[in-house]
């Protein structure tokens, strides 16, 4: 896990296509069949959590 530097998310971790993102809240969620581009552009982007809602939240299960 990289520590996330986001008032949202704590850490992300990548590995084997599966997406795993831990919350300020403590809760972490693991997506399978996330693809490398879309955990690049969680991790480039401006704000992760808007990021995340958009792109992964409910789409990669």
């Amino acid at each position: 896990m990289t520590t996330a530097n986001s008032s949202a998310i704590r850490a992300v971790g990548y590995s084997g296509g599966v997406l795993s993102v831990t919350f300020t809240s403590g809760r972490t969620y693991h997506h399978p069949n996330v693809p490398w581009s879309v955990y690049d552009g969680l991790m480039n982007a401006s704000s992760m959590g808007s990021y995340y809602n958009r792109h992964i939240r409910g789409r990669y299960r």
